[in-house]
């Protein structure tokens, strides 16, 4: 019997993508996505060490380097003094940073982090800002290279693929980004990598810990939080609040619990802020976005984005009511995660990468049924597409999403198939 995933997924090939289409998907040879590979980190990564390579803070563009890290080391040099009272405080950190980082002076960042994530990256305030940045790509570089091993490993069919895994997890756009921003991702990346592998050992409140430990980035929690609670994973659910409830109780130990109702506040506030928020709206890739580019009024477009993300849960609960291997299903809560987001930006896409790789072992099984193309094309547009964000300005439409979409319906149509069988431990 063929892959049971990739069984279902012929029906998209025969009755969703056209010919041209498949004449494409099969050009996609292991040789051809090498090269793509090659190239797309090739243009990325020089680009990248270009824009950097300046003497000082700044970049070419004028802007400080790693971006968004410079407020996560204002958030470390609040925490190291103690000034929980500053944590949500625009102007006074506005202050702070031409203090320690003159070269950004003026530079504004909205503050919504929750106040623990202040005291995990105080040891980096005690570096030169160049220094801490340093290790910070480090940091992220490591763990996103981990992550990305350990699912290869748990990958039986792709264990003789590594040097493509290997070029493709390299020029993963989301992950040059990460590197980019100076972003948190790659630590939303290690609690979903974490909770994969407890899910796989029958570690179900383990896994909850795990997943816990996403309220520093609540937004990518919600898939899960509603899948679990739905399927009735309680060790899961009891993990999670207890990881979460030990993790926002760390910085009430440690400066009171001011900064905790400043940041709540905050989160009500955001639907308000979300302009200044979001100011590259084309960054971003999720339902909530993707309908605010294409519908022209405000309540019309959250209109649309609860409903499809009521049937993105809907979709992804009965895969995880199915037979399905763990594999797919972990795919499609990965897929849900991004897309019900109310705010994801373009590195928050790192955590996509395990599903390329859960996905990809599925198609490797089987290589010769008449669905693989149909799958092939779907993964090899959600991996690409993110590129052509920025092309959302003049077209108001984010073509990432539409895909990522696609791709979570077909695992959805074979959890319901008259064939589905468990295949393997992924």
């Amino acid at each position: 019997m063929g892959d049971p995933f990739v069984s279902a997924m012929s029906g998209i090939s025969a009755h969703r993508i056209t010919r041209p289409f498949k004449r494409i998907s099969a050009g996609l040879s292991e040789h051809r996505l090498r090269v793509h590979g090659l190239i797309l980190a090739f243009c990325l990564w020089s680009v990248y060490l270009w824009n950097m390579a300046t003497p000082g803070l700044l970049d070419r563009a004028g802007n400080v380097k790693g971006t968004d890290f410079l407020h996560l080391y204002t958030l470390g040099s609040l925490a190291l003094a103690h000034r929980g009272a500053d944590l949500y405080n625009m102007d006074v950190q506005a202050a702070l940073v031409a203090q320690r980082v003159p070269q950004a002076a003026g530079v504004l960042y909205l503050p919504l982090y929750p106040p623990q994530v202040s005291l995990f990256v105080a040891p980096w305030a005690r570096l030169s800002y160049g220094s801490a940045l340093l290790l910070w790509l480090v940091l992220n570089s490591l763990i996103y290279g981990l992550c990305c091993y350990q699912f290869w490993r748990a990958c039986p069919h792709l264990h003789s693929h590594g040097l493509p895994v290997l070029i493709l997890a390299v020029a993963f756009p989301a992950f040059w980004h990460l590197i980019a921003w100076g972003q948190t991702s790659a630590l939303a990346l290690a609690c979903f990598t974490a909770a994969f592998f407890a899910i796989r050992a029958r570690r179900e409140f383990v896994a909850g810990l795990a997943l816990g430990c996403l309220i520093f980035k609540p937004q990518l929690a919600i898939a899960a939080a509603c899948v679990f609670f739905v399927t009735l994973r309680w060790r899961i659910i009891v993990g999670g609040i207890l990881s979460a409830a030990a993790e926002l109780t760390a910085p009430c130990v440690y400066y009171g619990a001011a900064p905790l109702r400043e940041w709540m506040r905050a989160l009500i506030n955001v639907p308000r802020m979300l302009p200044q928020f979001e100011p590259r709206l084309y960054q971003t890739h999720s339902l909530r976005s993707f309908w605010a580019m294409l519908a022209p009024w405000p309540w019309t477009s959250f209109a649309f984005y609860l409903v499809s993300a009521i049937l993105v849960i809907a979709l992804t609960i009965s895969c995880w009511k199915s037979d399905l291997a763990l594999g797919p299903r972990y795919s499609a809560l990965l897929l849900a995660s991004v897309l019900i987001a109310p705010h994801l930006t373009v590195y928050d896409l790192v955590i996509l990468a395990p599903a390329f790789l859960l996905l990809s072992n599925c198609l490797a099984s089987q290589p010769v049924h008449p669905g693989y193309e149909a799958v092939k094309l779907l993964l090899y547009l959600a991996y690409f597409l993110p590129l052509a964000g920025p092309l959302a300005r003049w077209t108001h439409l984010q073509p990432s999403v539409p895909a990522m979409a696609i791709l979570l319906y077909g695992i959805w149509n074979f959890s319901r198939g008259p064939d589905r069988v468990s295949t393997g431990r992924t």
